[in-house]
């Protein structure tokens, strides 16, 4: 649907695609008729500069025929004069026929020269012709276009008269209905009538429901009703707050709906409800709100102001939206749980982790003492070795020694050693 505001009454109407592009073919048509007088005027300026280069064109071309014949005729009266100079004593005869053919010639030119000045008429004649055909084609054919536009916007200023009647006449009806709905509720609150419609269809539309007054004042105050609604597991997928404001509660001074917006979004919040919906009969005369569901999310989140025929329709529309969403939920509560599973595993792991660290530097202190004993040790050897291997260096040192001991050096500056030494071995001797 496309809005249309008409330019002289300031009224505003709804038009379908068919009618939308109607008016477009119209701006098309008006469009099309300025184009083609543009056209029609550039072709009268094109003719007549077609005529006027048809003029120049003929008249130079005459000009340079007639100057090249004035030139062949000088031409040949230079030479007639000439020869008639030479020979005019002796030749008169001949003298006078070719004057006769000269003069025969330049009449012959002459003619050529009317002839051209014809076809130069007729010429521009054609081009005349052929311009004004043009243009009596253009002329028919805007005057058929004229005629056609005039038969569509004919019709199509019937079909807008329609239109606007048939929407006048909604207007009256809505008007009157709307009548008839204050007068019903004369003697009923706007809370009695709300909680009526909806028990009406409570058993067949919210079986499962909760459409109940609100009686906690403990945060301090409070909605007029909450409807709550949750699956077969439990799980609450929609909460709306709703107020109620009539007319005739706010006798001595008139007040909008925007007045009751900022108290049922701090409701809507302190009882943790998803939606605030307000159900007023406030200010009548505003088309914004007689037209039907108006969405104030861009004052408060999630909150909507009805008029009383439209309760059932905004529950029922969010409702459907939320069981929309109701899958989604329900996968994200799996998801948290398992978000929760590997919270606790982690938390597990990092419990094993820190006792395992414990442990490992427990055993890790009690490793490096047993290496650096083990280090000790192998030190205390290591000494104990070195100092075997000093004594066995020294037993070689006192063996090399006593193996190098004989008579010769035990007896050396010793005298008496010496001769019991020779005796000794001289008895040895005489034994045997």
């Amino acid at each position: 649907m496309h809005e249309i505001t008409c330019p002289h009454c300031g009224k505003t109407f709804n038009l379908d695609d068919t009618g939308y592009a109607e008016i477009l073919a119209q701006v098309r048509n008006e469009a099309f008729a300025a184009e083609l007088q543009e056209r029609l005027a550039l072709a009268e300026q094109e003719k007549k500069n077609a005529v006027e280069l048809a003029r120049a064109r003929v008249a130079a071309e005459m000009q340079q025929t007639a100057a090249q014949q004035n030139i062949e005729i000088e031409r040949l009266k230079a030479e007639l004069k000439s020869k008639a100079e030479i020979i005019e004593a002796t030749v008169k005869g001949e003298l006078k026929d070719e004057v006769a053919k000269k003069e025969a010639e330049i009449a012959r030119l002459q003619e050529e020269l009317k002839a051209a000045d014809v076809a130069k008429q007729l010429a521009l004649k054609e081009a005349l012709g052929a311009v004004e055909k043009q243009r009596d084609g253009l002329l028919h054919d805007l005057e058929a276009k004229e005629a056609e536009r005039k038969l569509q916007e004919a019709a199509l200023k019937e079909r807008y008269e329609t239109q606007i009647r048939d929407r006048d006449d909604t207007i009256k009806r809505l008007q009157e209905l709307k009548a008839q709905l204050s007068t019903k509720m004369v003697g009923e609150t706007l809370e009695q009538h709300c909680s009526i419609e909806f028990d009406k269809i409570r058993s067949a539309a919210f079986p499962m429901a909760h459409f109940e007054k609100d009686n906690d004042i403990r945060t301090g105050s409070k909605g007029d009703f909450i409807f709550r609604e949750a699956d077969g597991n439990g799980t609450e997928f929609i909460s709306i707050m709703f107020e109620m404001k009539n007319e005739s509660d706010e006798t001595a001074t008139k007040k909008k709906n925007e007045d009751f917006l900022k108290e049922l979004d701090k409701d809507r919040n302190e009882k943790k409800c998803e939606y605030a919906v307000l159900v007023s009969l406030l200010e009548p005369d505003n088309e914004l709100y007689n037209g039907g569901i108006v969405d104030m999310s861009h004052r408060y989140p999630k909150m909507y102001v009805v008029r009383p025929q439209f309760f059932i329709p905004i529950i029922t529309l969010l409702r459907n939206a939320a069981l929309n969403t109701l899958k989604y939920k329900a996968e994200l509560a799996l998801v948290k749980a398992q978000n929760i599973d590997i919270t606790n595993f982690e938390n597990e792991l990092e419990n094993f982790k820190e006792a395992f660290g414990k442990n490992y530097e427990l055993a890790s202190r009690k490793f490096a003492t047993a290496i650096e004993e083990i280090d000790k040790s192998i030190d205390h050897l290591q000494k104990t070795k070195e100092a075997l291997l000093s004594t066995d260096r020294n037993l070689r040192l006192a063996n090399d020694k006593a193996q190098d001991v004989t008579i010769k050096k035990l007896t050396r500056g010793n005298p008496t050693m010496a001769t019991k030494f020779e005796e000794l071995k001289k008895g040895e001797a005489g034994g045997e």
